[in-house]
C-alpha cells in the first residue's frame, strides 16, 4: 500500500484474473467510503457457512450487516458501550491490570506481545462474558479467538477444490458448533440468574431500543462472537506497540511516568483521573496514529457507483487505509516520527485520524478500548521500566487488517529507579516508524542475553493465567537477523 500511494496517489487499482481491487487513500476518500453506507457495504467474513449453521449465525453481526438490519442491531448493541456502562468496568479493569504484572520480576525478559495478547484474552472474556464465572468466560474467549483466527486463515480458500483446505473448512464448521454451544450456555446462565450482571452479554440480553425491540438468540450469538473478535487482538496490538514506542523514546516515557506518579501516587486511575492525564492521552493518540492496530479495511459496492474518476460495478472491492492516512505528511508533519507533543495543537478531522474508523459504522467499542489501554499503561508504568532487548528483530506485518508483530517483542523489565534507555533493534519496524538515534549498547548483540525470558504461552491451550507463566530461556525467541518481510505492499 505504501508503494501504491507513492507511485499512484490517492486512487490506485490492481487487477488480476478479472478481479479488480481499488485502493482509496486519504480523508476525502475515507469520508466518501465510510459515510455513504448505502453504496459501500461492509463484509467482514468471507466464509458464512451453510444456511442454518452455527458458522452462519456466528458471522451474522454488526461487522457483516448492512442497511436496516445494521441500523436496528446497532441501536440495540450500543447500550453496553455508552459512557455510563464503560465507567462501570473501571474497578474490574484495574484488578485485571494489577494481576497482569504481579508475576513480573526485575531483570527478566518478557515477550510483551505474548503478555498483552493473553492479558486481553482475559480482559475481553471478562468484560464481554462475565467477571463472576471466569472459567466459563475464559473458555468462550479462547474458543472465540481460535475461531476468528481460523476464519482469517482460511478466507476464500475454503471454496477451493483442495483436500487440505476442505478439511480445514470442516474443522472450522465443527469449531463454530462448539463455540455456539458455549455461548448459548452462557446466555441461558445469564437469563436464569437472579443477579443482574454488568458484563456486555448480560446488558445485551436486557437491552432494547426506543421501540422496545430486543435481540433474539441468534443475534445475541453473532454479536457476542464479533464483539470479542473486534476487541481482543486490536487492543493487544495497541498496548504492545505503545510500550515498544515508549521504551524507544526515553524522554517521552519519563514525562509520562512523572505525570502518572504525580497524579496517581501508585494507584490505578479513577475515571475522573483518566480524563486528567493529558500526557497519557497524547501518547495513546500518537501511538494509534503512527502504528495503528487497524491498518486497513474494506467495503464492497452495493451497486454501480462513481469514486473520483472511477466508475465501479456492483461488487467492487474498495480498500481504505488508516495507516496510509495517518502517515500523510500534509496531515501530520514528520509522519514517521513518534511525537505525542503534536496533539497539543492539531485537531484532525474524523476522516484524517480514524483508529476506530469513522462515520455511521464507527467502532462502538472505541471508548472502552481507550479506557483499557490507559488503565493498563498507568498500572504498568507506575511499577516498572522497560528496554527492548538490544538487537532484537521487531517486524510488523498486516494480518487480517491488523498491524501486528510477527515475532516476539522481548523487553527487559527493570525497577522504577532504572532510567528508560532506547536500544538498537533490527527488522522492518524501521520502515514503519522513525525511531530516535540510539546509543551503543553496554552489552553485545547476540542470540542470548543475561536475563531470564518469561512467556505466558501454553503449548497445549494457548492461554494460562499470568500467575502460572513458565520461565523460558532467553534463547527461546529467535535470532537477531530474522525475516525482513515488509508491511503489506499489496
Amino acid at each position: 500500500m505504501q508503494r501504491l500511494y507513492r507511485e499512484h496517489g490517492s486512487l490506485a487499482t490492481i487487477e488480476d484474473q478479472g478481479q479488480r481491487v481499488i485502493f482509496a487513500f486519504g480523508p476525502e476518500h475515507n469520508r466518501r467510503v465510510l459515510s455513504d453506507v448505502d453504496n459501500f457495504h461492509a463484509r467482514f467474513f468471507a466464509i458464512r457457512g451453510p444456511r442454518n449453521s452455527a458458522q452462519r449465525r456466528l458471522t451474522n453481526a454488526l461487522l457483516s450487516m448492512n442497511g436496516a438490519e445494521h441500523k436496528r442491531n446497532r441501536r440495540i448493541v450500543m447500550g453496553p458501550f455508552q459512557k455510563t456502562s464503560v465507567e462501570g468496568y473501571r474497578a474490574a479493569l484495574a484488578t485485571l491490570a494489577t494481576e497482569l504484572i504481579q508475576p513480573w520480576r526485575v531483570n527478566e525478559v518478557r515477550d510483551m506481545f505474548d503478555d498483552m495478547t493473553h492479558y486481553m484474552l482475559r480482559v475481553a472474556s471478562s468484560v464481554l462474558f462475565g467477571f463472576d464465572v471466569p472459567e466459563m468466560a475464559y473458555r468462550i474467549g479462547h474458543l472465540t479467538a481460535r475461531w476468528v483466527a481460523m476464519n482469517h486463515e482460511l478466507g476464500v480458500g475454503a471454496f477451493l477444490a483442495d483436500e487440505q483446505v476442505t478439511a480445514s473448512y470442516d474443522h472450522l464448521l465443527e469449531m463454530a458448533d462448539t463455540l455456539e454451544r458455549e455461548i448459548v450456555a452462557m446466555i441461558e446462565h445469564r437469563r436464569s440468574s437472579d443477579v443482574e450482571g454488568n458484563d456486555v452479554m448480560s446488558l445485551l440480553i436486557r437491552a432494547h431500543d426506543e421501540f422496545g425491540d430486543r435481540l433474539n438468540n441468534d443475534e445475541l450469538i453473532g454479536q457476542a462472537a464479533i464483539l470479542f473478535g473486534a476487541a481482543h487482538l486490536t487492543t493487544a496490538n495497541t498496548l504492545t506497540w505503545t510500550l515498544f514506542l515508549l521504551a524507544q523514546h526515553p524522554e517521552i516515557a519519563e514525562e509520562l511516568v512523572h505525570e502518572l506518579n504525580t497524579v496517581l501516587h501508585g494507584e490505578p486511575p479513577t475515571v475522573q483521573q483518566i480524563e486528567q492525564l493529558n500526557v497519557l492521552d497524547r501518547v495513546v493518540k500518537e501511538s494509534m496514529r503512527v502504528l495503528p492496530a487497524s491498518s486497513y479495511s474494506q467495503r464492497i459496492t452495493a451497486g454501480p457507483v462513481e469514486l473520483g474518476p472511477l466508475c465501479l460495478d456492483r461488487g467492487s472491492i474498495i480498500i481504505f487505509s488508516q495507516f496510509i492516512t495517518h502517515h500523510m505528511e500534509e496531515l501530520f508533519p514528520e509522519p514517521e516520527r513518534f511525537l505525542p507533543e503534536r496533539w497539543r495543537t492539531i485537531r484532525p478531522s474524523p476522516y484524517a485520524y480514524l483508529p476506530f474508523a469513522a462515520g455511521p459504522r464507527m467502532c462502538l467499542g472505541g471508548p472502552m478500548a481507550i479506557m483499557i489501554i490507559k488503565m493498563t499503561l498507568a498500572v504498568i508504568l507506575q511499577r516498572y521500566r522497560f528496554a527492548v532487548v538490544p538487537g532484537a528483530t521487531i517486524n510488523g506485518k498486516v494480518t487480517a487488517t491488523m498491524l501486528t508483530p510477527t515475532t516476539s517483542v522481548p523487553m527487559i523489565v527493570s525497577d522504577q529507579a532504572t532510567p528508560f534507555q532506547a536500544t538498537p533493534v533490527r527488522g522492518n519496524i524501521h520502515d514503519l516508524v522513525q525511531l530516535q538515534s540510539m546509543p551503543t549498547p553496554s552489552w553485545p548483540l547476540s542470540r542470548t542475553w543475561p536475563f531470564e525470558f518469561k512467556s505466558s504461552e501454553s503449548p497445549e491451550h494457548g492461554f494460562i493465567p499470568p500467575t502460572m507463566s513458565p520461565y523460558l530461556p532467553a534463547s527461546h525467541f529467535g535470532a537477531t537477523n530474522g525475516s525482513q518481510s515488509g508491511f503489506g505492499d499489496g
